[in-house]
């Protein structure tokens, strides 16, 4: 079997792991913030949201060593209470495993959500380390009222000057249900869609073995992140 999902993305690796650190930046705890201020959040445009929340979530991360340090099960338990209900998981998955995904079973879908939800936070808890002084600003949002898919696109800056500055673009979908009104379902790196990058590498072990090859190609990923360094 191939041994897909990081040689490839390993070209990237600072790019790559960045850009899922600002995605979880984005989601994660605009569910407790949306709780506590349901009709603010409600409101709430996407670009406002995506500055509101990566600017406080930057500051809780600094704050949590063990996060930082990547312990997994807090990880793991960040992710699955405060980042999935802000994401459109099912949406990205979908997007990402391409026409196969309507051929597959429900438990198949299933399998898929959660192999691929591992894949991405085991691959990129590394980057929680890299979070220091960064500050995220808003580029010109460009929207009609009634948009219901929309790009918010923003830079991160380290605070002292240093480094690269690192263009990050969201795509956010309309969502009643969710906690800000809007998930989350793609992402671009300085030119790198999420979704894109691993399409290509999922259609080639689909072609090759089919939708159940592609989910024991991502448990067995997944197992070997496990027994390693999840940081590498």
């Amino acid at each position: 079997m191939m041994n897909i999902f990081l040689p490839r993305l390993g070209l990237y690796p600072i790019r790559i792991r960045y850009g899922f650190l600002a995605l979880l930046l984005a989601a994660f705890g605009a569910l407790a913030l949306g709780l506590a201020r349901p009709a603010y959040a409600a409101e709430e445009a996407p670009d406002a949201l995506i500055q509101r929340v990566t600017t406080d979530v930057l500051s809780q991360i600094r704050a949590d060593k063990s996060i930082r340090a990547g312990d997994m099960s807090k990880i793991m338990q960040l992710v699955n209470d405060q980042v999935m209900p802000n994401i459109d998981f099912q949406r990205m998955t979908a997007a990402t495993v391409g026409p196969a995904w309507r051929q597959a079973a429900p438990e198949q879908k299933q399998r898929l959500q959660q192999e691929f939800k591992t894949l991405l936070v085991r691959t990129y808890a590394g980057a929680l380390t890299q979070v220091s002084d960064q500050t995220v600003t808003l580029q010109p949002f460009r929207a009609a009222p009634g948009d219901t898919d929309v790009l918010v696109r923003t830079v991160v800056r380290n605070a002292n000057g240093g480094g690269k500055a690192v263009q990050i673009d969201y795509r956010l979908a309309k969502a009643q249900d969710a906690p800000g009104g809007w998930r989350v379902y793609n992402l671009n790196v300085m030119g790198i869609w999420l979704v894109d990058t691993y399409r290509t590498q999922f259609a080639q072990e689909i072609n090759a073995h089919g939708i159940d090859g592609l989910i024991n190609a991502l448990a067995e990923r997944n197992k070997a992140l496990q027994n390693g360094d999840p940081r590498n």
